[in-house]
């Protein structure tokens, strides 16, 4: 064998080594983060979940929002990134318990009485004013002290949080918003930012307030980070008091 064919044996061999190599590295980094967006959301390979839709504001019981349906959108590209599959409810059809899988529960109590047993039983110190009356309180979130007060396509409030139980092997994640608006907001920014979510929650629950800024000029693409209630929303309002 001369040099020349040498050279060309060794260039292949190194071509070949680097783009095995090359594919191993990508291919742990993808598995690794797959495991990681599993773990966070509870979502093994196969696994089922559900998602409980709550009903149009003025519609009828079966009506849903089209800002709710595309949270669901937004929900839907994660359930299949983690091999999932979904079962959607209405919320007066869910009458489960929580903790065997992993359920994504969209809208405020005023709409989603499953939200409301939520809130009551692993959310004690938050209050959502649920009045139908035109005032400066409709709809608004107190939690920790603070009053999170809805205006109209200016500033509108959602929680999003993710809810364990002791006992529960699966976590509820919970879109409680103002609007509709502000539910596929926070839904897409559960989507957008879960990775820096885990990293910074783990496994743990925790529960946030964002904000919709503007929703009448950018719907709900601007959302900010308010404020992580977490302890106060966990903590009974009386016990605060």
């Amino acid at each position: 064998m001369n040099d020349d064919v040498r050279n060309i044996v060794l260039g292949v061999a190194a071509t070949a080594l680097s783009g095995g190599l090359g594919w191993f590295g990508r291919t742990y980094l993808w598995r690794r983060r797959l495991r990681r967006k599993q773990a966070f959301f509870g979502l093994p390979t196969g696994a089922d979940c559900l998602f409980v839709v709550n009903r149009q504001m003025g519609g009828t019981d079966s009506s849903v929002h089209r800002h709710d349906a595309f949270a669901l959108l937004e929900i839907s590209a994660l359930i299949k990134d983690c091999g999932a599959t979904v079962q959607i409810v209405t919320h007066d059809g869910a009458r489960q318990g929580f903790g065997e899988r992993t359920e994504f529960c969209v809208g405020g109590p005023v709409s989603n009485a499953r939200t409301t047993a939520h809130l009551a039983s692993m959310l004690p110190g938050v209050e959502v004013d649920q009045s139908t009356e035109e005032g400066p309180d409709r709809g608004a979130i107190r939690v920790g002290g603070e009053t999170y007060r809805w205006e109209k396509n200016t500033s509108e409030y959602v929680l999003l949080a993710r809810l364990t139980t002791p006992g529960g092997i699966r976590p509820v994640f919970l879109i409680s918003g103002q609007t509709a608006v502000s539910n596929q907001a926070a839904a897409r920014y559960l989507a957008r930012h879960h990775e820096a979510l885990a990293r910074r929650h783990g496994n743990r629950p925790f529960c946030l307030v964002l904000k919709v800024v503007n929703s009448a000029a950018y719907g709900p693409d601007v959302t900010e980070l308010v404020a992580d209630v977490t302890q106060a929303a966990r903590t009974p309002a009386a016990a605060v008091a």
